[in-house]
């Protein structure tokens, strides 16, 4: 099995032409997370999503030897405490066989410095409770788990009966 460290990854932002790319990683990183059936979206919401004329979000792709191996996606948020923007990362996503050897790291350093770059005041993400790969190598990067924080949420009937 192949190995991230058998090459050096190339990190690209993704273009129109990766959106099949992306999905796919998606519904990847959908699998691994068991939440495979909660992936309703399709190629074409994601194309309008990413390169539409008003896009919602951004991704990045890393790349072994010219194959797609892990993404970022991530979009502006707004804090009315600093007054200033932020970033979220929607997904931070690595193929298993290439996990361990500093490519997840490169993509979130990549996101923090157009975070850096855009002069935002954060960069911010969830993850699952249960994955603790996960949550220990975000620690050890220094990243703060804000626990007095909980994230809500409308979606389906509860959403268009709030804003219909």
């Amino acid at each position: 099995m192949p190995s991230e460290r058998d090459s050096t990854p190339l990190l690209r932002p993704a273009e129109r032409s990766d959106v099949d790319t992306v999905y796919e990683l998606i519904v990847a990183l959908a699998e691994y997370e068991h939440l495979r059936h909660q992936v309703t979206g399709t190629r074409e919401l994601l194309e309008t999503a990413l390169f539409g004329p008003r896009p919602h979000a951004e991704a990045v792709i890393a790349e072994v030897d010219s194959s797609p191996v892990g993404f970022a996606l991530f979009f502006h948020t707004f804090s009315t405490f600093v007054c200033r923007p932020g970033l979220w990362l929607e997904d931070l996503f690595v193929v298993p066989e290439h996990r361990r050897g500093g490519i997840g790291r490169q993509l979130l350093s990549h996101v923090a410095a157009v975070a850096v770059e855009r002069r935002c005041a954060r960069l911010e993400w969830s993850a699952l409770g249960w994955n603790e790969p996960a949550l220990q190598f975000y620690a050890a990067l220094g990243a703060e788990t804000l626990t007095e924080w909980q994230t809500l949420r409308l979606h389906g009937a509860a959403l268009q009966a709030l804003g219909g």
